[in-house]
């Protein structure tokens, strides 16, 4: 099929959109939902799964326990193809990739590090692993290491991000790695995946969307801070730790700029930050908590079913792409 396919119905409508990366992860469209921290649950990633995407459950710095349970709630809602997203850096590490190999996980992503060394036992099983990449370095690195694929993130994603935005990543990444690349940051609707195919990507994740899905179980706050998001209320604290975070400006990110204005140390910065992820997004604090959400937060106008986001994903990536045959005379 080459990189890129899109068939058409009698209608018009996009039956199919398809690439490398739909193929390598059998899945229908090549549209993968982020892993989020305390929002990416069972509950989210199945309906994702299920409406033909790429659903990821976040396990974050969750014990195993907790991301079994979240892996077994996937397995009874679909039998398609699901993920679960590692954070390298978790004091859980060991004990939560036994269960993706116990579970036998079908995909991980990861950030947060380097995952060379369970690529082999994941590869026995047959998972498929995708690390986050910020640089071409990194990207480099980790193709060495035998992953499967990279998701290239611009710093216009929300938590925590790199230097590089995704115009000027994507593409640099792809040229420098021979495995597809998944483009993320900035990301929102069928004009984004047109976009990001046209930058050398085979395939793109969403986190912010799909905080507004109806499955997602973020707090009901959380999801009214981003539809009532403008385009600039995002800000990025956290550079005097050297581990920037992306959220919805509040009183939490006005005290965190206040502290690094300052010249607190960054051990301060980061201990007043223990926490607040869960604050806001479990127990509904949009003040005083950290709404980790990306630059499109703006451009999320409805609380809607996975499905309907990914059906209007497809249509609208259908559209963009028969307007520029047209513009063009492809």
């Amino acid at each position: 099929m080459g990189r890129f396919g899109l068939e058409m119905g009698s209608e018009g409508a996009a039956r199919m959109i398809q690439s490398n990366v739909s193929q390598l992860l059998g899945i229908e469209y090549p549209i993968l939902q982020g892993g989020m921290a305390w929002v990416a649950t069972g509950e989210l990633a199945a309906a994702v799964s299920e409406a033909g995407g790429l659903g990821i459950i976040g396990s974050g710095q969750a014990p195993a326990d907790w991301v079994r349970q979240e892996i077994k709630k996937v397995k009874a809602v679909t039998s398609k193809p699901f993920g679960v997203n590692i954070m390298l850096m978790s004091p859980f590490l060991d004990e939560v990739m036994q269960v993706i190999i116990e579970e036998r996980v079908p995909v991980i992503t990861t950030g947060a590090g380097n995952p060379g060394k369970y690529v082999p036992a994941l590869k026995d099983i047959g998972t498929k692993v995708i690390p986050v990449v910020a640089s071409v370095a990194l990207a480099r690195r980790l193709e060495k290491a035998g992953v499967d694929a990279l998701i290239a993130e611009g710093m216009e994603s929300g938590g925590h991000v790199g230097e590089i935005s995704t115009l000027p990543l994507v593409p640099q990444v792809v040229d420098a790695v021979k495995i597809p690349v998944i483009a993320a940051g900035g990301i929102v609707d069928g004009r984004g995946l047109v976009a990001a195919f046209a930058l050398g990507a085979e395939g793109v994740q969403m986190g912010t969307r799909f905080m507004c899905a109806e499955e997602c179980t973020v707090s009901p706050k959380v999801k009214t801070m981003i539809l009532k998001a403008k385009d600039r209320d995002t800000v990025v604290t956290g550079y005097s730790t050297g581990h920037p975070v992306r959220c919805l400006d509040n009183r939490f990110t006005k005290e965190l700029a206040r502290m690094e204005r300052e010249g607190h140390t960054p051990e301060e910065v980061e201990k007043i930050g223990a926490g607040k992820l869960r604050l806001a997004m479990v127990e509904g604090d949009t003040e005083n908590g950290s709404v980790m959400a990306g630059q499109v937060a703006g451009a999320v106008r409805k609380i809607e079913p996975a499905s309907e986001i990914i059906r209007s994903l497809v249509e609208e990536a259908e559209r963009e792409w028969r307007r520029l045959a047209e513009h063009f005379s492809i």
